[in-house]
């Protein structure tokens, strides 16, 4: 009986190599940054700093992630996905270790803010490459592996971070930057070096979904710019979509949750964590499932569905008034992101092939962090004006624009007679 290869699933299974060696780049830098992130605004308060400066390390991160996505995208397709995803690990690992021998509030701020523009170059060329490799029945179950590999770092990552600042606040920095260069080793190792050609069964599957009626003629057609994309009304489903993943996901539930458990619950901190536990194994092990669904049954179907069970779980979590009504709500967020970390990439993916252009993935990712970067901010205001219902109301009413999108799209995914 042969040896069954590691990696190897029934929902793996068919996928490129090049997706499973992206997903554990992706575990390897989400295991980092859980390690460093918690310990950030700890080892900024060491300078002297107020409470608001301290929080600034963390934005200026994310703004710097943000403002320079689009750069990032236009240097994808200049010089390659893999040049710049490995230059962008390398740009992060280094800013990290060097910030973790800052000698001032302002050096530690400067060092952060260009890590986040070596986590755009990452960010932007990883999600290009990854639906640049995938095919189109596979894509959706790609970005799913992708975003599990994160996942996955993400929930470990704390855990390790607990044991690592024991040493010392700056040692997470110097791990960080030890699992940075290690992703950076394996992507320049194992990704391919160039830009591949797009295969001609996809580049007929973009043309069928530009115009269903009209005959194919031209098997390789231009890459849609990204005028041509935001005109697509499957695109902006997948951009509300992505909008809506990082304004719950990174936005609303990481910035509000703890905060409802004490004051809105009168729980234990403790309870926060459990929910946010709950929340990643149910979004861990249905990222697969959902991605799946995404390939075989459409994109339409699996959007439909994401942006449901996110207004279900915003609503719960607004009404919830017990600690097993609050985990319940947490699960269903879980299960509503499995769906949202998958089926927007694909539609995404579908629009613009594997010959894309970086720009316009570089938008598609940037709605997420938006969403990341506002979430919490208006949550925050209308959690102090209005309480924490308003606050995840507005979760469940982006979800539904994304929802009303989705349901008005065509379908993109387009089946071929070898499927």
């Amino acid at each position: 009986m042969a040896r069954r290869r590691i990696g190897d699933s029934a929902l793996l299974r068919g996928l490129p190599r090049e997706i499973k060696v992206l997903s554990a780049v992706a575990f390897c830098v989400a295991l980092g940054f859980g390690i460093v992130a918690p310990s950030i605004p700890i080892y900024a308060a060491t300078f002297g700093v107020s409470a608001f400066l301290a929080s600034a390390v963390i934005s200026v991160f994310a703004l710097a992630r943000l403002v320079t996505a689009p750069a990032a995208g236009a240097l994808v397709d200049r010089v390659g996905e893999r040049r710049v995803l490995t230059l962008g690990l390398l740009i992060v690992a280094v800013s990290s270790a060097v910030a973790g021998l800052a000698q001032s509030y302002p050096q530690l701020l400067m060092l952060r803010g260009l890590g986040g523009i070596g986590s755009s170059m990452f960010t932007v060329s990883a999600m290009a490459l990854t639906l640049k490799l995938a095919k189109p029945q596979q894509r959706g179950r790609a970005a799913g592996a992708f975003q599990a590999g994160f996942l996955l770092g993400g929930i470990a990552g704390p855990a390790a971070g607990g044991a690592v600042v024991v040493l010392s606040i700056r040692a997470p920095f110097f791990v960080y930057a030890v699992t940075l260069l290690a992703a950076a080793w394996v992507s320049w190792r194992y990704l391919p070096s160039a830009r591949g050609t797009e295969p001609e069964e996809t580049a007929v599957e973009r043309q069928q979904v530009d115009d269903p009626e009209k005959k194919v003629s031209d098997p390789t057609p231009e890459p849609p710019t990204l005028g041509q994309a935001l005109r697509s009304r499957a695109f902006l489903a997948a951009l509300a979509a992505n909008l809506t993943n990082g304004l719950v996901t990174f936005g609303l539930r990481a910035s509000l949750v703890p905060l409802f458990v004490i004051s809105g619950l009168g729980g234990e901190p403790t309870l926060s964590g459990i929910g946010f536990l709950v929340a990643a194994v149910t979004q861990a092990l249905l990222l697969l499932p959902a991605g799946r669904l995404a390939d075989f049954r459409g994109r339409r179907p699996a959007l439909i569905i994401g942006a449901t069970l996110t207004i279900v779980g915003m609503l719960a979590l607004a009404l919830s008034g017990g600690t097993w009504p609050f985990l319940l709500a947490m699960a269903i967020s879980g299960l509503a992101g499995a769906f949202m970390g998958s089926a927007p990439a694909a539609t995404a993916g579908d629009i613009v092939g594997p010959s894309g252009r970086g720009t316009v993935i570089a938008v598609f990712q940037m709605t997420a962090d938006v969403g990341a970067i506002v979430g919490p901010l208006v949550a925050g205001l209308l959690a102090d004006q209005l309480g924490f219902g308003p606050a995840f109301a507005i979760g469940a009413a982006v979800a539904a624009l994304a929802l009303a999108l989705a349901a008005t799209m065509p379908e993109t995914l387009v089946k071929s007679d070898k499927s």
